[in-house]
């Protein structure tokens, strides 16, 4: 896979196989989907998923908070950033 990425002029977002911190968040987001929704959840069709998957993202950073960014949403965490830029410029 790293030679045909190379082949392409692609950069690849991930590290070498084995070295499990490249996809932590990742892996954590997952996790927390499947745990807080999806196994509590029946699906009738893919769609209906793929809905339930975009409706619970946008929650996820628009309103839950995260102890680990000062109990903000990603959304608002993000925005407190961007602001903090803005003043100092």
């Amino acid at each position: 896979m790293a030679a045909a990425c190379s082949r392409h002029g692609l950069r690849r977002s991930m590290g070498a196989t084995g070295i499990c911190w490249d996809n932590a968040g990742a892996e954590s987001l997952w996790s927390t989907f499947k745990h807080e929704y999806y196994y509590r959840h029946t699906f009738a069709t893919k769609s209906e998923l793929v809905a339930v998957v975009d409706k619970w993202m946008n929650w996820y950073n628009g309103r839950r908070r995260h102890s680990s960014v000062g109990m903000l949403s990603p959304d608002s965490y993000e925005r407190s950033l961007h602001a903090v830029d803005s003043s100092a410029a």
